[in-house]
């Protein structure tokens, strides 16, 4: 298998953001979004998928929405590119995680048809300074950029950010193992012989 690596760059108006990761790495990080929360996701994210992730995101504008949307794509394009044409991997998995009195699941296809289902169950309108629709907004964002089909679901809980913790760790497990090299698989890892 080739070397799994990209570095992404996203200049707008908005925003400016760079990724560069290694998916078989060792789970290094570097994140600065100026977004506490947003940092602390990511973090778990690369820590769980064993990736090595760095992540530098600029604000231009002054709006959070935008520097998250905008860094939850940068990522997500930046898997997909690491990727490749996906050749030998495992492609499915699920994962699931706990998180106290949480749990969350994963479902995933690595197949290039972005699908995603995500069901995060959260009650408050903010975490840790982060509103709800801009969390749900950087899984959907994510995920869709991930170029798979993906189904997340916050199964129960009672903590909001233990929920998304969890859902972000499980995530980060289920890319992982769909994404670690299948000794048995010769080439593509479909019946049409193309993802």
């Amino acid at each position: 298998m080739k070397s799994r690596k990209s570095n992404l760059k996203r200049e707008t108006k908005e925003t400016s953001v760079t990724v560069n990761l290694n998916l078989d790495g060792t789970g290094k990080t570097s994140i600065n979004t100026g977004i506490s929360f947003l940092d602390h996701l990511i973090t778990s994210f690369g820590k769980h998928s064993m990736m090595d992730i760095s992540v530098k995101a600029k604000s231009k504008d002054g709006i959070e929405h935008h520097l998250i949307e905008d860094t939850a794509i940068t990522i997500g394009s930046a898997v997909d590119k690491a990727l490749g044409t996906r050749t030998g991997i495992t492609r499915f998995s699920y994962a699931s995680v706990p998180m106290d009195e949480s749990l969350a699941e994963v479902s995933i296809d690595l197949v290039k048809r972005p699908f995603n289902k995500i069901s995060l169950s959260m009650k408050r309108s903010k975490i840790e300074g982060m509103s709800k629709e801009d969390i749900e907004h950087f899984f959907q964002s994510l995920t869709q950029n991930l170029n798979c089909c993906i189904h997340v679901t916050v199964k129960y809980g009672e903590n909001d950010h233990h929920k998304i913790e969890a859902a972000i760790k499980s995530i980060a497990v289920g890319l992982r193992n769909a994404s670690s090299k299948d000794s048995k698989q010769k080439g593509i890892p479909s019946t049409k012989g193309a993802m």
